[in-house]
C-alpha cells in the first residue's frame, strides 16, 4: 500500500461523511462514546465524594482520552490533503489548522498540554479546563442535525440579526423609560439606566426574579407593555428558525442522491 492510498483510508475512516464499512462505523461508535464519556467524567469530577474516591480512575481516564483525541488529530492533520479543499502540502494544512473543526479538536486537547509546556505555576491555566467540554463539540462531525443546524443559521442569519438588534433597542429603551419612572421612587434599585437594565432583560425573557420591580403606577403600567412586548419579540426568532428548519428538513428529503462525477445533489 502506498503512502497516498493510506492517506485516503485513514481520512475516510475519521471523517464520519465518508465511507460504510464495519471499521468506519466501529471507529464512529468508538469516538462518539469517548466524547461522551469524557463531558460525563468532567461533570462527575466537580462531585468532591466520588473524585476523592476515584481520582486515580478520573486521571488515567483522562490521559487515555488525550492520547486517543491527539493521535486522532494528528492524522487529521497529516490525511487531510486527501480532500480537493486542502490539497496543497504546506497551506492546504494552514487552511485546515485554521478550520472551525481542527480549532474545536485543538482547544479540546489543549487543557492537558498547557500545565506541562508552562515552566511556571500559572494559576490562570486552570481556567482553561472548561476548555475540556469543548470536546462535546467534537459530536457535531458525527451528527447529521448539527450540519442541518448551520445551515438553518447560515441563511436565516439576516432576519436573526435584524431581531436581535430589535430586542437590543427594546431593552434600552424600556430601561430608558423605567429608570425616568422609577429613579426618585427607588434611587437604590434604578439608581442609573444601565442598573435598569438588569431589569429590562429579566422582565423581557419573562424570567423576572423579583429582586427589582416598579413600585409607581406608571412603571407598573409600562412594565405590563413591555412584559407583552417581550414576548412577541422573543417569538420572532423562534418563528424564523422553525420555518428555517421546516425548510431545510424538506429539501434533506427531497434529496435522492449525490453525482458520482461533480459530487452535487441530485433531487427529483
Amino acid at each position: 500500500m502506498t503512502l497516498s492510498h493510506l492517506k485516503k483510508h485513514v481520512y475516510i475512516l475519521l471523517d464520519p461523511t465518508d465511507g460504510d464499512s464495519f471499521w468506519d462505523k466501529l471507529i464512529d461508535i468508538f469516538i462518539i462514546t469517548l466524547i461522551i464519556l469524557n463531558v460525563v467524567a468532567v461533570i462527575l469530577e466537580t462531585v468532591d465524594s466520588i473524585y476523592k474516591e476515584f481520582h486515580v480512575a478520573f486521571k488515567i481516564f483522562d490521559t487515555f482520552s488525550i492520547i486517543i483525541f491527539s493521535l486522532e488529530y494528528l492524522l487529521r492533520i497529516w490525511s487531510c490533503t486527501y480532500n480537493i479543499h486542502y490539497r496543497h502540502p504546506f497551506w492546504g494544512r494552514i487552511k485546515y489548522f485554521f478550520s472551525l473543526g481542527s480549532f474545536i479538536d485543538l482547544i479540546a486537547i489543549a487543557p492537558f498540554f498547557l500545565p506541562i509546556a508552562s515552566t511556571y505555576d500559572f494559576r490562570f491555566v486552570r481556567v482553561f479546563r472548561i476548555f475540556r467540554f469543548l470536546r462535546a463539540f467534537k459530536l457535531g462531525r458525527y451528527l447529521s442535525a448539527t450540519k442541518i443546524i448551520g445551515n438553518v443559521f447560515k441563511k436565516k442569519k439576516e432576519e436573526l440579526i435584524l431581531c436581535l438588534l430589535i430586542t437590543f433597542s427594546l431593552i434600552v429603551v424600556a430601561s430608558s423609560f423605567m429608570y425616568f419612572a422609577e429613579h426618585q421612587a427607588q434611587p437604590d434599585k434604578f439608581s442609573n439606566i444601565p442598573e435598569a437594565m438588569w431589569w429590562s432583560v429579566t422582565t423581557l425573557t419573562t424570567v423576572g426574579y423579583g429582586d427589582v420591580y416598579p413600585i409607581t403606577p406608571i412603571g407598573r403600567f409600562l412594565t405590563s407593555i413591555i412584559s407583552i412586548l417581550g414576548i412577541g419579540i422573543f417569538a420572532l426568532p423562534t418563528g424564523i428558525l422553525a420555518s428555517g428548519f421546516s425548510a431545510e428538513l424538506e429539501k434533506r428529503k427531497s434529496i435522492k442522491h449525490t453525482c458520482p462525477y461533480c459530487g452535487k445533489e441530485i433531487t427529483h
